[in-house]
């Protein structure tokens, strides 16, 4: 189970909540709109602190957003469990809950300053727009819980070049694609285009080839020289 708590207009921040041993309920988490009906112009886009996040809405309200869609932004933020002071770092139950609550508070400035970048672009492109706190310490797992949570159909997650090559099988896109629900259409983006996670085939071969055949020998020449094993293709609307 989670609780929720609405932090500002428009913001909806989800706390986990470790479950007794035995419970059968799964998690639950409530929607930044409640009562809003689900659209299926909606879109879901994980932000953080990475450029990539940022790239990954860009492409979002460039590509997939319609003048009728809300755009939802999910960031996961880690669970706190030690707070720095001037003596060191202590584990947060040794601590007061003064100390607590002035770090804690500085962390949700700092996450607002954070966020807001991603409001102004969605402003600006003038849509609709809620964000997500998520507090897990477990990115992609808690992105992929969200999913039939809140019914998301569309999905937009960004990555780095650094975490394409050889699709490294830790990273929080390869996970949530991976694991993401089959009613679920999840897009990676990177560097503003999308990428294709490979097949296993692919992978096991290290000979990537495009989807579509088209720009073969760039697109190949483009992969040898970063090592990245995913193809990549300009974005379509939808």
């Amino acid at each position: 189970m989670s609780t929720s708590e609405i932090t500002s207009a428009g913001v909806c921040e989800i706390q986990e909540v470790e479950e007794e041993p035995g419970a059968a309920e799964p998690r639950q988490a409530v929607p930044a709109s409640p009562g809003k009906a689900v659209d299926g112009d909606d879109v879901y886009v994980a932000v953080g602190k990475s450029s990539s996040g940022m790239d990954a809405l860009s492409w979002a309200l460039k590509y997939v957003a319609k003048p009728s869609s809300f755009v939802y932004l999910i960031h996961v933020f880690p669970e706190i469990h030690h707070i720095p002071t001037p003596l060191g770092t202590f584990p947060k139950h040794q601590l007061g809950e003064e100390q607590v609550e002035s770090y804690m508070n500085q962390e949700r400035t700092k996450r607002q300053e954070m966020l807001q970048k991603y409001l102004n672009l969605c402003h600006s492109s003038k849509v609709e727009v809620d964000t997500l706190l998520i507090e897990s310490d477990q990115t992609a797992k808690a992105i992929v819980d969200l999913i039939p949570v809140l019914n998301i159909t569309r999905l937009i997650v960004g990555t780095t070049k650094s975490n394409l090559r050889r699709w490294r099988r830790n990273s929080k896109a390869e996970q949530i694609h991976k694991n993401a629900p089959d009613y679920c259409e999840v897009k990676i983006i990177c560097d503003g285009r999308e990428v294709k996670p490979p097949s296993p085939a692919t992978v096991s071969s290290l000979n990537p080839v495009t989807t579509d055949g088209r720009n073969k020998d760039s697109e190949q020449s483009h992969r040898n020289k970063d090592s990245i094993l995913c193809t990549c293709f300009p974005g379509k609307s939808t």
